[in-house]
């Protein structure tokens, strides 16, 4: 009997160990049906994209700088290449590039042996032509005493006169002749005619140089100018003492420029304006930087919106701009085509920024309404009717 107790108390054991394991398998299945419906259910939600402030612009109204722009290479107003102005051999050269000199100063010098020679050979000649003047005068006075007296004819006076004149003269020719002997000495110095660096020795000592060989380049930093060709249409724009503002390759700032100069006529060939901007002297600025920029010539107002806001992959420009939806409701992408009436930079950005730093380009369009938020560059493309939630804080003040 015991052992039939056993054996039922056994085979309940088994049957409530089975129903568990059915119920926990039973209640794992719900929840996986549980956790399907749920991911189907998110699938047919709409997907709602968040912006940061950074990817939002505010369309205001401003007042927009119109610029011309330029480009071009930089090039100090005062330069100067040092030739020889006479043959000989190169002594006494001792700067090399990048040194700086002083107007006026002893660079180097030519082998003065010849010239002092002519110069004594010269002042030897003048000596003689003057012993000769005097002897012609000697005679003069003379023969003069001696057509006084009756002695001698008028005709042996007047040849008298003639030597004395033939002699002045060649004592005039040998003093022009040591003029000449004593500038050729003097030219066997060279001399800076400016004050600035020494940008390039083309020549070394002990070479022999001849007449009109260039020995340095002198360039003066102080002062340095940008020519640049621009359109006829935009020439017409431009006026002497107009602001720019230039980015020359190497510097991170921008730096400020104004018109000096606008030549009269037309370049024949390519029929551009040449325009030359002067900057001042500024660290790191060299002769031959290239330098690009914008003359301010204008100013107009309206609603503005950053040209990098402005998408061209569609036959016609647009920009992305936020549709509100309804109260607590995320705002739709609507692509607006735009028609740009002007470009420029932001007044307020160009004239408070002491960043060093470009203002960014913004354009002048009617087609989007004062205060709509529109997205930035840095949102990329976004499909039109896309879901978004706008920043709490949009970037309104972006220039």
């Amino acid at each position: 009997m015991t052992d039939k107790w056993m054996k039922w108390a056994a085979a309940a054991a088994v049957v409530l160990l089975l129903a568990g394991g059915a119920t926990k398998a039973f209640k794992a299945r719900q929840a996986k049906q549980a956790q399907a419906a749920e991911a189907a259910a998110a699938l047919r939600l709409p997907t709602v994209f968040e912006l940061s402030a950074q990817d939002v612009v505010q369309v205001r109204t401003r007042t927009l700088v119109q610029g011309v722009g330029v480009s071009g290479t930089l090039r100090a107003t005062q330069t100067a290449t040092l030739k020889a102005k006479v043959a000989g051999e190169l002594q006494g050269l001792q700067v090399r590039e990048g040194d700086a000199v002083q107007a006026g100063q002893t660079l180097a010098r030519i082998d003065t042996t010849e010239y002092q020679a002519r110069v004594q050979q010269a002042d030897q000649q003048a000596r003689a032509a003057e012993a000769q003047v005097a002897i012609a005068q000697r005679q003069l006075g003379n023969n003069q005493a001696l057509v006084n007296q009756g002695f001698i004819s008028k005709t042996a006076l007047d040849t008298s006169l003639a030597n004395l004149d033939a002699a002045q003269a060649s004592h005039r020719a040998a003093l022009a002749a040591l003029d000449i002997a004593r500038k050729s000495l003097a030219d066997t110095v060279v001399r800076s005619p400016i004050a600035g660096q020494v940008a390039s020795r083309l020549v070394q000592n002990g070479e022999r140089v001849g007449v009109d060989a260039r020995l340095l380049e002198v360039v003066n930093l102080d002062t340095l100018e940008l020519e640049a060709a621009v359109p006829p249409a935009a020439a017409a724009l431009l006026r002497m003492g107009q602001s720019a503002q230039l980015k020359v390759e190497g510097l991170p700032q921008t730096l400020s420029a104004r018109v000096a100069r606008i030549s009269p006529s037309a370049q024949a060939a390519s029929r551009s304006v040449l325009v030359y901007l002067t900057l001042p002297a500024s660290p790191g600025l060299r002769q031959g930087l290239f330098a690009q920029g914008e003359v301010w010539v204008g100013e107009q107002t309206g609603l503005a919106l950053p040209a990098s806001s402005v998408r061209n992959d569609k036959p016609m420009p647009y920009v992305q701009q936020l549709a509100p939806g309804e109260p607590g409701a995320p705002a739709r992408i609507t692509h607006v085509p735009v028609k740009v009436l002007a470009q420029g930079v932001d007044k307020a950005a160009l004239s408070g920024s002491d960043t060093g730093t470009a203002p960014e380009p913004m354009v002048i369009t009617e087609s989007v309404a004062e205060n709509s938020m529109i997205t930035s560059v840095r949102a990329g493309f976004i499909q039109e009717n896309t879901l978004i939630q706008p920043p709490t804080a949009p970037s309104a003040t972006r220039p």
